[in-house]
């Protein structure tokens, strides 16, 4: 009976931190730095809002972490100002480009605490893994928006994407490092 209880426990925590970490993710997508064309770049905006999904996938690995991703992008496009050309680009750009966040799972270590070198590895596959999800995306729904200058879908996916993808990256890989030992003792809370 005791182990069932545990089992019930380990679920509401486990539900209660991802329901608190999209909350995150959903306040954190309203504070950004846009770098639209009046910027200086393509499109896009810096933000912090991968850094909570990283946390969760990390602690409970990459099925919960793509769910939790799926469900805050979902929630991001109707609840943030998103944007979107068609329901592909919504699925695409938010739903799923949101979910591969939590391939970050992939290093999750189980019944322990990831070291400072897993987090930052598993940050980096989860935003390469939604920056590779928005360049499908940039082939494939917007490829008919590209400026004549760009010579391919794919060269003018790259830019577009890349402009404010590579420093979210950079942005969340250092924040989750920066993190990693504070986090140690809520990883092993279980």
């Amino acid at each position: 009976m005791s182990n069932s209880n545990e089992i019930k426990s380990s679920r509401t925590r486990m539900l209660t931190e991802g329901g608190i970490c999209i909350a995150m993710a959903i306040a954190l997508s309203y504070i950004k730095i846009p770098i639209g064309l009046s910027f200086g770049g393509f499109g896009g905006s810096i933000d912090l809002v991968m850094v909570p999904l990283v946390v969760f996938a990390l602690k409970w690995g990459a099925k919960w972490g793509c769910l939790a991703g799926f469900i805050f992008g979902t929630l991001k496009y109707f609840l943030a100002s998103g944007f979107a050309v068609s329901w592909v680009s919504i699925i695409f750009d938010y739903s799923i480009a949101y979910a591969a966040v939590g391939l970050a799972g992939l290093m999750a270590v189980k019944d322990s605490a990831p070291g400072t070198k897993r987090s930052a590895v598993g940050a980096l596959i989860g935003c390469v893994a939604r920056f590779i999800i928005h360049f499908i995306s940039g082939v494939t729904v917007y490829a008919q928006y590209m400026p004549e200058e760009f010579a391919s879908p794919s060269l003018y996916s790259l830019f577009y994407n890349g402009t404010y993808m590579l420093p979210n990256t950079i942005l969340c890989v250092l924040v989750v490092l920066l993190l990693a030992k504070p986090l140690r003792s809520i990883y092993l809370a279980k």
